[in-house]
């Protein structure tokens, strides 16, 4: 039977408790917390000192999982929608997580019911979010790591960097040193050899090239086809809001098998969701004390006057000429030449916000809220990234938050590939 504490954290967040606060004052163990974190079993002793202190009975902090889906929305969980039934494997699937960030993918794929058994990303911010909430994670650099040290794995998953190959960034690719982090998954797949490999990055991958002018996703496949005793490999670009994502953000998986699983892999096929459901208003309607709703990162003096001439669902396009800053109107002036851009897009409550970015520049993303004038919240992001609620961000630099959850996948996204990779391990019998 599945369980979930979605309630304890709902409860918590009403009594502005924190979760090191319940550690300290229940005395509970960082193993407890990473339980807690992940919905797994904790003892009734545990239970009980938890009630003692929130002064609650254990019917308010946990419940089983499905009777959570139907006391929640669409939200929290998609696979009401979807009538979709949980599989269970014969054994775990012991998972090595690479470039995890926050942990937007792992938070899915434990969903899903992997295991996350190693975990390593370098960036402090995401490090740190991603010891909070999920759990341990190793700082170390990559390309540092002896891959012979890492322990045994079923399945390795990572999205390494994306900014090489991203229309956001520079698209410098393989001329880029993180372009070439891949190679580094490469070496500690071939050393480990999983039963599984599952990679994610953006849609520039599928047209960026290597020196030789060959396509770099070609030279992946490749790759890991060759790894011993080789891999049956597939990728596909993948729109988020088919599966209850409430952002139009693609994004490319690459899945596979090692071959002596003789498994023909399926993607997903998209979920049947409710359109209103995948709409700004819908998924920024939060209350006020909802974790990290209060953190916004202010906008610069020019995009906050600018933001004052542009409507709901608008965008430049809407702000006078003569308030635009002379960058702006050397565009406005020849919008061929520049390809037409649609700068400070302000996505209508009606409408699925495009894609949340890492720079969270209201200039080249859809970042600003419906009806205030403001960049969206720490969590209203979250929120359009299908975080759930109980993740908290932490740290100073809210900035950093920003980015953290504009790098991360999707949640929700990453479940709906885990459980199709559960359900063709199932297939076979696993």
């Amino acid at each position: 039977m599945s369980i979930t504490y979605n309630p304890l954290w709902s409860y918590m967040s009403k009594k502005n408790i924190s979760k090191n606060t319940l550690q300290d004052e229940c005395n509970l163990s960082k193993s407890t917390m990473t339980k807690l974190r992940n919905d797994r079993n904790i003892s009734f002793d545990t239970l009980n000192r938890i009630c003692d202190y929130l002064d609650c009975e254990i019917k308010d902090i946990i419940v089983r999982e499905d009777d959570y889906y139907y006391q929640t929305t669409l939200f929290d969980n998609v696979e009401v929608t979807n009538n979709q039934t949980k599989l269970e494997l014969n054994s775990s699937l012991d998972t090595i997580s690479l470039f995890s960030g926050a942990g937007g993918l792992d938070l899915g794929l434990a969903k899903s019911g992997f295991n996350i058994i190693y975990a390593n990303d370098n960036y402090a911010p995401a490090a740190e979010n991603y010891a909070y909430n999920i759990g341990p994670i190793s700082t170390q650099d990559i390309q540092s790591i002896d891959a012979k040290e890492l322990p045994d794995a079923d399945v390795v998953v990572g999205g390494f960097p994306c900014q090489p190959f991203s229309s956001a960034g520079n698209r410098r690719g393989t001329d880029d040193d993180r372009g070439n982090l891949y190679l580094d998954m490469i070496r500690i797949i071939a050393e480990k050899k999983p039963k599984v490999v599952i990679m994610e990055n953006v849609r520039g991958l599928l047209s960026m090239k290597n020196k030789d002018k060959s396509l770099l996703i070609d030279s992946i496949v490749e790759m890991l086809a060759n790894i011993e005793p080789g891999y049956n490999v597939k990728y596909k670009l993948l729109k988020a809001s088919n599966y209850g994502v409430p952002q139009n953000r693609y994004r490319v998986f690459i899945v596979a098998f090692r071959s002596d699983l003789n498994i023909d892999y399926k993607f997903p096929d998209p979920y049947f969701i409710p359109q209103h459901e995948l709409t700004v208003g819908y998924a920024i309607n939060l209350n006020t004390n909802t974790l990290n709703q209060n953190e916004v990162w202010e906008l610069s003096p020019q995009s906050q006057h600018l933001v004052n001439f542009i409507p709901e669902g608008g965008s430049w396009k809407d702000v006078p000429y003569n308030e635009l800053p002379d960058r702006l109107k050397k565009i406005r002036d020849n919008m061929k030449k520049y390809r037409s851009p649609n700068f400070y897009r302000r996505f209508a409550r009606n409408e699925i916000n495009g894609t949340i970015t890492a720079a969270a520049t209201p200039e080249n993303s859809g970042i600003l809220h419906p009806t205030e004038n403001r960049r969206y919240s720490v969590r209203e992001i979250a929120r359009i990234q299908s975080f759930p609620d109980n993740y908290e961000f932490i740290g100073s630099s809210i900035p950093a938050k920003y980015k953290i959850i504009g790098n991360a996948v999707p949640p929700k996204l990453a479940k709906a590939v885990g459980d199709s990779v559960i359900k063709a391990l199932h297939k076979i019998g696993y």
